[in-house]
C-alpha cells in the first residue's frame, strides 16, 4: 500500500470527475497521506489555461489532512522534447510528470520518441516521466530508464494503463521497463492516473507487476510520503516548502 499517489487529476482536466476537494477526501478515506495534483497541460483538449497552473499557489497545503502537491501532467509536444507550459510556470510547481497523449502528438518512431523523451528530461523540468509503457509510443526502453536514471528523475507505473482497453499492451512494455530500472537503479514511482474520487490510491495492478518482476521496494519512491518528500528536497527544489496544515 503506497502512501502517496502521484497522478491525480480533477474536473480542470475536463474529462475527469472529481474536484480537488473530493480528491483529497478520497485520499484520506483510504489511508493516504500525500497526493499530487496533475491535471493535463493545455495543449490537450479541455484542459484548463496555464494561469490554472500558476494560480495553484493558492490551495492550502494540507486538505482533510492530506498533503496536496502542486503539479502537472505536462505534454511532450515534439522530437526536441519541448513541453506545453512554459519554464516560468514550470519552475513552480513541486511536481512535474511528462509524457505522450496522441492529441497533443503523432506517434513518431521509436528513435524519436525515444528522442523526445531523453531531451524533455533534459530540460531539468520533468520530475517523472509517465506511462512510458504506452505501445501506441514504442521508445527504446533502456535508453529511456538509461536516461533517467542518470537524471535521478523516476519512472511511472500506471495502473490505469494496465487495467483499461485504451494503451492495451502496456502490461510487458512495463515489465521491461522494471527490469531495465532495476538495473539501473531508477526510481519508480505507481500511479493510479486517478480521473475520480473512487480511483485515488487504486495501483493494486501495477504493485502486482511490481511484485511479480521483483522490483525492490527501496525504488519505490511513494511507497512512503516522506519517500516522495526526501525525493523532492534531493531535486533542490526550494519552492517545495510544507506550510501549516489546514483541516
Amino acid at each position: 500500500m503506497v502512501k502517496a499517489d502521484m497522478h491525480v487529476h480533477t474536473i480542470a482536466s475536463g474529462h475527469a470527475y472529481g474536484t480537488v476537494q473530493e480528491m483529497a477526501l478520497a485520499a484520506k478515506e483510504k489511508g493516504l497521506e500525500l497526493i499530487a495534483l496533475t491535471d493535463h497541460g493545455p495543449s490537450l483538449p479541455g484542459a484548463p489555461h496555464r494561469y490554472y497552473f500558476s494560480n495553484l499557489l493558492i490551495l492550502p497545503r494540507f486538505i482533510a489532512g492530506v498533503e496536496v502537491l502542486r503539479g502537472i501532467e505536462a505534454n511532450i509536444l515534439n522530437e526536441r522534447g519541448e513541453l506545453d507550459l512554459e519554464r516560468r510556470f514550470l519552475e513552480h510547481l513541486d511536481w512535474v510528470a511528462a509524457g505522450f497523449h496522441d492529441d497533443c502528438i503523432t506517434p513518431m518512431s521509436r528513435d524519436l520518441n525515444t528522442q523526445a523523451i531523453v531531451r524533455a528530461i533534459g530540460t531539468g523540468l520533468v520530475d517523472v516521466i509517465v506511462h512510458p509503457g504506452n505501445p501506441q509510443f514504442p521508445i527504446h526502453h533502456e535508453a529511456v530508464v538509461r536516461a533517467i536514471a542518470e537524471a535521478g528523475i523516476a519512472m511511472e507505473i500506471n495502473n490505469a494503463s494496465l487495467i483499461y482497453p485504451h494503451r492495451r499492451g502496456s502490461e510487458t512494455n512495463c515489465a521491461e521497463l522494471i527490469k531495465f530500472a532495476i538495473g539501473y537503479r531508477a526510481n519508480i514511482i505507481l500511479g493510479s492516473d486517478a480521473h475520480s474520487p473512487w480511483q485515488v490510491g487504486e495501483i493494486a495492478k501495477a504493485c502486482e507487476l511490481a511484485v511479480s518482476c521483483h522490483l525492490p521496494p527501496e525504488q519505490i519512491l511513494n511507497l512512503t510520503a516522506d519517500g516522495v518528500r526526501e525525493y523532492l528536497k534531493k531535486r533542490g527544489k526550494p519552492r517545495y516548502v510544507v506550510d501549516a496544515p489546514i483541516v
